[in-house]
């Protein structure tokens, strides 16, 4: 318990700092700039930020939201991914406990966000993101290799059936993206949770985007990115409760 009092408020932290970076890759990644060399600036008068304007949260927070020299308000966006972040490895951690897998988790859970807000605002999921996500499979089937099998199945389980919905719909009917993203993914989770993420995912596309289409009439074309990344971190940290609840339910 001392550990983890200790442990918490340094993962938080870091979580808020990598948020940070998050921001950065959330923004340039679709507009093909550099995220280390170039300098965070103020997109409306072009100042360049200085280190006391980049700590995660507090700065946007004592800066009320608003740059520096030109006054110009500063999307809420920023610090929200900060935070999300932060508390999105405080519940890794606790789901999870105090593990090497979390520490991959999150790193899963970082990219998911990021591919999750681009593939929102521009329909497209990043291949680098999927790139990333699937040396995350590679690490996590090297921590494992006893059960290879598994993850080797979920490389192929769902991506297979969604390419096969490419193939038969010519590229109308899904994303190469999404399918690039569910074999990553499948890699790291293994068979049965990534098809039970790629449920949930289906069930919360439905649900959350007819809402959004009757609230704020939102046209029916329909990023199903971001719904897949909330099924595939609700399938990493409680999938196993769940896939055990399911089977009890069918008394097998």
């Amino acid at each position: 318990m001392t550990l983890e009092i200790i442990l918490y408020p340094i993962i938080f932290l870091y979580g808020l700092v990598i948020g940070s970076f998050l921001n950065v890759c959330i923004y340039r990644i679709p507009k093909n700039e550099d995220l280390i060399k170039k300098r965070s600036h103020c997109m409306q008068c072009g100042y360049q930020l200085k280190w006391y304007d980049l700590v995660p949260l507090f700065s946007w927070c004592f800066l009320g939201g608003r740059c520096r020299k030109c006054k110009t308000k500063i999307s809420i966006q920023y610090p929200f991914i900060e935070l999300m972040n932060g508390l999105l490895y405080l519940l890794v951690f606790y789901v999870n406990g105090l593990n090497l897998i979390s520490v991959l988790y999150c790193f899963m859970a970082s990219a998911l966000v990021v591919l999750s807000m681009i593939d929102f605002r521009t329909f497209e999921i990043p291949f680098g993101i999927n790139l990333f996500l699937l040396a995350l499979g590679l690490i996590r089937l090297g921590m494992d290799l006893t059960h290879w099998a598994t993850y080797v199945i979920g490389l192929f389980l769902v991506s297979g059936i969604l390419y096969l919905i490419i193939f038969l719909t010519k590229g109308k009917g899904m994303g190469g993206g999404d399918a690039k993203l569910m074999a990553a993914c499948g890699l790291i989770l293994g068979g049965p949770k990534i098809l039970l993420a790629f449920v949930l995912g289906c069930i919360l596309g439905s649900v959350i985007h007819l809402l959004r289409m009757w609230i704020s009439k939102e046209q029916h074309v329909l990023a199903f990115g971001p719904y897949l990344a909330m099924g595939i971190f609700i399938a990493a940290l409680w999938g196993d409760g769940l896939i055990r609840l399911y089977l009890q339910y069918l008394g097998l």
